[in-house]
Formats: structure tokens, C-alpha cells, sequence
């Protein structure tokens, strides 16, 4: 038997944070060597932080990172222990994403990354060269306070592997897993039995199973032990990255880390035999086969051991069952490890959330209740450094620290409820109930007195005073009326944020939390600068189906009952005034349903369709109940109050990332914000296929059916026409008014 003891790693590192990274990364090092482990695997670009962006631009941060490596390898920390450490290398001209491979005081070799991640929130390229030489591996030369504090002047760079006397190693890094030709599948012909994917994957909702299919893949068809290492927290962005670092051998995973946790350090070990590598390759024809005329691939040679002979105190690893997260299970966890990372290091005391007692703002409290019985539980099982963290958040005095969820959110989290003449009795009580439920400082605010304020302003500069749609007001006097509600919201909250701490003689300030969802600022439903902006949101880029089916787990799982009846009121700005014929609603307000949004925005980011394109798959999608001209009406809907509404996309709230579709301007959907809102050519196009459509249709009928389907008017789009013309759902008389009603 060739017994090997591997150690991988989840790590909370933080970008730019050069000192604490560096600690970090000792640490996983020294729990690896204690359980016995003779190679330890870090993450992507671990010294300086995966999420650096442009600071990868900087100098500074290469010379940064030789520093805190060099700090590393002068002490023992790699000895007897192969390390994998993540970095920048600038080589030559090029700046390179890099794995150092280091031995006993010594870097064995450098691994650039071959194949950079370039889509979604990734942009490799703007920062880093992708590694193309593949037939040799250079001669690096260390920069010169490196060489002469290790005695090495240069070492082996490119891609290629690592020869011990009883096993070979290489490195694969990230993106380069999930590539069509991935480099796995060359090394392993080339002898390599242990892979090293040091990875900065971040969080989304499902994609898990993606991930841990590619590493089982891996290894399934050819044999080997697949290492697989991952960040795991907020480093300083919208990404949670969310660890579950692995082993897997022969396709079965015998290591798994935590997907969502607030520890910083989380060190998985796995017990080995390397003959079950031998054994698997031997018994496959094809893989014996395609070995014999195999393209060599480069490597180094390293005249030491890492297995250890058969002993019977050392116990195998054996295959587990994987664990998965519930999409519910993963909106509880996943933003609120994301909020407690922003907390403690962005230096606030707590967070401010205005609670309307909807759906959004209530899953926020919730998300928040959440982070506050992890916390709790982290503290009870021990960890001293959230302990630590806790006691200076939450201000406790003479050895006093968390020891209950709702005290701790007592002390963290002030809820508002600013409420006018348009909110009804009920939603004011649920949200009363639910802050009891999670243990926030609750405040009521009447905002009727500061609007009538404002509305005699108005009239004392102008002589008029604007009335609501239900009293005969236009729509420019309605939408404006609903605004103001909104906007002196967000004023009110950041008062509070600043000034409640002082007057209850706390230390420092609190964030201000925003409630906006994917669905409304994909279509714009949200007033500018009212309460969606906020300085972080944790369901931001969250579809409203998934929030609701959250809502309904957390009644249940979290312990407050209230959401769900929260979860089950239609969904409602409650900005308008309520009349025996009138209730103001989310869904009549944009003129589609949630379910409807969750599918254009899918289409249109994930599936990347224009308008042409998104009517045809809905028309198969949608064909049983509706006509073509429908579907036509509805996606024109879309796309007009989509490319209306674009602009104040532009300064949505930094949010907590976790749909593939969401609609974040800054980094993840990088589309333009001025649009020709009419789509004259696509609208076209669309029209012209209507047409085809109800041709086709008309001729297959008879001569009755012929008179009544043409005088309906089949193919017409008087109803969107209609729609926009009214402003509904964020339509041209919203955009004239810029701004649209929003669920606070």
C-alpha cells in the first residue's frame, strides 16, 4: 500500500488584507501537518484575496504577495509539507494567476493558469495573461530579496508536474476544471495520480451539483485523488464564496468541507491508498491504450517520498454522502454568512433595516435573524474568534457575550416601520410580530406629517396641489405622490442609521439594509433612491418565487411563524390610498406576474435572447394557452419597461450575487443603460412572425371560424400598446416621471 494524507482548505480571506491572509494560511498549515498531512492545498490567489480586480493591476500587490510568500517559506512551515499557495507572478511583461508548488523552504515550481474565467462576474483577462506553452516548462528567476533569503535563484515555471519518488502531483486551477479539453485528463496519462484545483468559486443558487459533478467526472473514467480547495466568505464584494472544499478518489467524494460557514480557517484531511489509483488505470483498456501514445507533458523531479507503507492505525478515508443545500436552506445560510463578514469587517456596529411587513423586507429580517443564531451556535461550539468579533459588535460589558439569538439581534439590528396613511393596519402589526420574532429594536414612524410638508411646499412655490389617480389626479400626480413616500423613507433610515446608535450610547454606526429583488429591478419597479437604496442587500439579486418558498421554510426552520402569513398576502406597495374598488398591487402595477419576470430573466441574461429569440421560445413555451399575438404583446411588454427602467440599474445597491439572471449594472450584466425603448427593428421582426403565425392558423380554419378571428383581431397589440401608453408597470409615463412604485 501507498498511504498518502492530504489536507485541502476552505479560507476566509479577505482582498488586500496582506497580514491576516498570510496568518490564515499558517494556520491551515499547521492544522494540515498536525493531522498528519503531507500536501496542503489553498485556494485561488489565497495571499492577496481572489476579488482584488484592478488592484491586481498594482505592483504593490505583486510585490505584496512575494513578501507575505517569502515570510512563509523562511519559517518551518513547509517543512516536510508540500504547499500549493495562490498568487500573482509577474513574468517577463506578463502578469500571470499562479500556483506556487513549495517543499521544505524551497518553491519546487510555479504553475500559471492556462485558461482564465472571463464571463459573469470574472475577468481574468483584464488583469492576467493565460499561460499558452505547453511543450516546456522556463526557467523563473526569483526576484532577488526571495532568492537570498531562500538560497534559490530560479525555479521551474509553466505547466507540467511534480515527480516524487512514489507518486506525481499536479496543479489545475479553477477555471481550467471546467474547460472542454480540461488538463486532468493529459496529466493523468502522464502518471499524475494527485490533483491540485486551488479554486475561487463564489455561490449561486443550484450550482453546487455543477461543481461537484466536474471533480467526481474527474477522476470517475481515469482513477486519481482530486484535491479541491475554495474561498469561503465576503473578501470585500458582492461574492459569497462558498467553500466546500473536497477529495475525491476514483469518483467518490471521501472529504467535504462546509458550503456555508463563518469559521476562517476549515481543514479537510483524507486517508488514501495511492494503489487503488494503479489498480482502477490498470483495469481500463482504453486508458492503458490511450496512455501508449500519449502527448508528454513536462515535469519535475523531486528525490523525496510522501507515502507512507501499510499501518493499520491509519484508517482510510471512505466515500460519504454529499452534502446539498435546499435552494431555502442556501438563502438562509449564504447572505447571512455574507452579512456577518461585511459587519465585522467594515467596522459597523449593526444594521438598519425599514420593515414594511412585505415579503422582501421581511425575508431581509429573517436573513439577518439568521446570522444571529449562527453566531450564537459558532459561539456555544467554541469559536473564539466570532466570540470575539460578537462582543465587540454588540458592545457587551464585563465577560458577558451572545448567548441568545434575540438578545444579540436586540443589540445589532434596529427594524423601522414608516408608515402612512396608504399602509394598512395589517401589514404595520406583522411586522411588529416578526421583529419580536427575531428580536430587533422595533420603532413605528408616521411619515403622513414630513408629506404634507413637503406637498405644501410644493403648493406654496407652484399654487397646485397634486392628487392620487383614484381622486382624478394623472399619472404624473400619482407616481409623483408615491415617490415622495418612498424617498423621505431612505432620508429617514440613514438619520436613523447614524444618529440611534448615539442616542442609545453605542460605539460606531449602522449599514443601512435594502430589500430590493432581482424581478423588481429587472423591470425597473422601484423608485429611485427610496428605500432600494441602501448600502448593502442581502436578496438583491433573488427572483421573488424563491424568496416566497424561502419565506414559508423560515416559518418553520427559523422559528418565525409570522412569515408565514407574511409569505401568503399579495404582494403590495401600499402607496396608493385604499378604496372599496381599488387595492394597489405589485403584479397590476407591472403588468405581469413574478413568474412571468423569472422567465424573461432567465431568457434574456442566462440564455442571453433578444426580443425576436425570447418570443420564439415563449411561443413554444407558452403555446398551449397562448397565441402568438399574445406572447408578442407580452414580451414587447418586457423588453419596453426593461429598456425604460435600464438606467437605474446603474445604481442598484451593492448586492449579495446568487442568480444567474440578476440585473446588476456594475460587473455582472454589462449592458448599455440607454436604449431606443421602441425596438423598432426586433418589434418588427416580431410582428412579422405574428403575422406568419395567424396566417397559418386562419387558413386551417373554416370559413366561420375565418370572419370571427379576424374581426378579434388576431396578431393585434392594442392591449400593450395600451398598457405602456398608461404607464403601467414602468411604461413611457413612468420613465417621464423616473421613477417607478416600490414595495419598501
Amino acid at each position: 500500500m501507498r498511504l498518502l494524507s492530504v489536507a485541502t482548505c476552505n479560507l476566509n480571506q479577505w482582498s488586500m488584507d496582506f497580514h491576516s491572509n498570510t496568518n490564515r494560511i499558517k494556520d491551515s498549515i499547521s492544522k494540515a501537518k498536525q493531522a498528519g498531512a503531507v500536501i496542503r492545498l489553498g485556494p485561488e490567489l489565497e495571499i492577496p484575496g481572489c476579488g482584488c480586480e484592478d488592484h491586481f493591476l498594482e505592483l504593490d500587490t505583486i510585490n505584496h504577495s512575494w513578501e507575505c510568500l517569502k515570510d512563509i517559506l523562511v519559517g518551518d512551515w513547509t517543512d516536510g509539507i508540500v504547499c500549493s499557495i495562490g498568487m500573482p507572478v509577474v513574468k517577463d511583461s506578463e502578469r500571470y494567476n499562479c500556483q506556487v508548488l513549495c517543499f521544505n523552504r524551497k518553491i519546487i515550481m510555479i504553475r500559471p493558469k492556462m485558461w482564465l474565467a472571463n464571463d459573469g462576474n470574472y475577468r481574468e483577462l483584464r488583469w492576467f495573461t493565460a499561460w499558452k506553452q505547453r511543450d516546456q516548462l522556463d526557467d523563473f528567476h526569483l526576484p532577488l530579496h526571495v532568492s537570498e533569503a531562500l538560497g534559490q535563484k530560479s525555479v521551474p515555471f509553466g505547466y507540467g508536474f511534480v515527480k516524487f519518488q512514489d507518486t506525481a502531483i499536479a496543479a489545475e486551477v479553477c477555471e481550467e476544471l471546467f474547460t472542454p479539453c480540461p488538463p486532468h485528463a493529459e496529466l493523468a496519462l502522464n502518471g499524475v495520480e494527485v490533483f491540485m484545483n486551488a479554486s475561487g468559486s463564489h455561490h449561486q443558487l443550484r450550482k453546487l451539483d455543477v461543481r461537484l459533478h466536474a471533480i467526481i467526472s474527474a477522476t470517475r473514467t481515469s482513477g486519481g485523488v482530486y484535491m479541491y480547495s475554495n474561498h469561503q466568505g465576503c473578501d470585500g464584494a458582492r461574492l459569497y464564496y462558498d467553500g466546500c472544499a473536497s477529495v475525491v478518489v476514483n469518483g467518490d467524494v471521501v472529504a467535504q468541507g462546509s458550503q456555508f460557514s463563518l469559521n476562517d480557517v476549515e481543514v479537510m484531511v483524507a486517508q488514501i491508498d495511492l494503489d487503488v489509483v494503479t489498480s482502477l488505470r490498470g483495469s481500463l483498456s482504453s486508458f492503458q491504450e490511450q496512455s501508449s501514445c500519449k502527448v508528454k507533458v513536462p515535469s519535475v523531479d523531486v528525490p523525496y517520498s510522501l507515502c507512507r507503507p501499510f499501518d493499520l492505525k491509519i484508517r482510510l478515508s471512505v466515500p460519504l454522502k454529499i452534502k446539498y443545500h435546499s435552494p431555502e436552506e442556501e438563502i438562509a445560510f449564504g447572505p447571512a454568512c455574507w452579512l456577518w463578514d461585511y459587519l465585522r469587517r467594515s467596522g459597523a456596529s449593526g444594521f438598519l433595516l425599514p420593515l414594511s411587513g412585505g415579503a422582501d423586507s421581511s425575508a431581509v429580517t429573517a436573513i439577518v435573524g439568521c446570522m444571529c443564531q449562527l453566531v450564537v451556535k459558532e459561539i456555544a461550539n467554541g469559536n473564539e474568534q466570532i466570540k470575539a468579533d460578537a462582543i465587540r459588535i454588540g458592545n457587551y460589558k464585563d465577560g458577558q457575550y451572545p448567548t441568545d439569538s434575540r438578545e444579540f439581534a436586540k443589540r445589532i439590528l434596529y427594524t423601522v416601520f414608516m408608515g402612512s396613511e396608504n399602509n394598512s393596519e395589517t401589514t404595520k402589526s406583522l411586522a411588529k410580530v416578526l421583529a419580536d420574532e427575531v428580536g430587533s429594536w422595533h420603532l413605528g414612524v408616521s411619515i403622513d406629517g414630513l408629506i404634507s410638508s413637503l406637498l405644501s411646499l410644493f403648493k406654496t412655490l407652484t399654487g397646485k396641489q397634486p392628487r392620487y389617480k383614484v381622486d382624478g389626479g394623472s399619472e404624473v400626480e400619482n407616481l409623483s405622490l408615491q415617490n415622495i413616500q418612498a424617498q423621505i423613507r431612505m432620508v429617514i433610515a440613514y438619520m436613523l442609521a447614524l444618529l440611534l446608535p448615539w442616542v442609545h450610547n453605542k460605539p460606531g454606526f449602522y449599514l443601512v439594509l435594502g430589500s430590493t429583488n432581482a424581478d423588481e429591478a429587472l423591470c425597473g419597479y422601484l423608485t429611485r433612491y427610496d428605500c432600494s437604496s441602501a448600502d448593502i442587500n442581502p436578496i438583491g439579486s433573488l427572483c421573488k418565487q424563491d424568496i416566497r418558498a424561502f419565506l414559508q421554510w423560515a416559518a418553520i426552520h427559523l422559528g418565525y411563524s409570522s412569515l408565514a402569513d407574511i409569505e401568503a398576502a399579495p404582494p403590495t406597495a401600499e402607496l396608493e390610498p385604499i378604496s372599496s374598488d381599488y387595492i394597489q398591487t405589485d403584479e397590476v402595477d407591472l403588468g405581469m406576474s413574478y413568474e412571468e419576470l423569472s422567465v424573461y430573466g432567465k431568457l434574456r441574461k442566462t440564455f442571453r435572447c433578444g426580443p425576436v429569440f425570447m418570443f420564439q421560445n415563449l411561443c413554444h413555451k407558452w403555446g398551449a394557452r397562448l397565441s402568438p399575438s399574445q406572447v408578442a404583446e407580452k414580451v414587447k411588454l418586457f423588453f419596453t419597461t426593461y429598456s425604460i427602467n435600464r438606467y437605474k440599474m446603474t445604481t442598484l445597491t451593492p448586492s449579495y450575487h446568487a442568480e444567474s439572471y440578476s440585473p446588476e449594472d456594475n460587473r455582472f450584466d454589462l449592458r448599455q443603460f440607454l436604449y431606443n425603448t421602441s425596438w423598432p427593428y426586433q418589434f418588427r421582426k416580431i410582428d412579422e412572425l405574428v403575422h406568419e403565425l395567424d396566417v397559418k392558423d386562419v387558413q386551417n380554419l373554416g370559413n366561420h371560424e375565418k370572419v370571427a378571428a379576424l374581426s378579434n383581431g388576431i396578431g393585434g397589440i392594442g392591449v400593450a400598446v395600451a398598457a405602456l401608453s398608461n404607464g403601467v408597470g414602468g411604461g413611457v409615463g413612468v420613465a417621464a416621471a423616473g421613477s417607478v412604485n416600490s414595495n419598501v
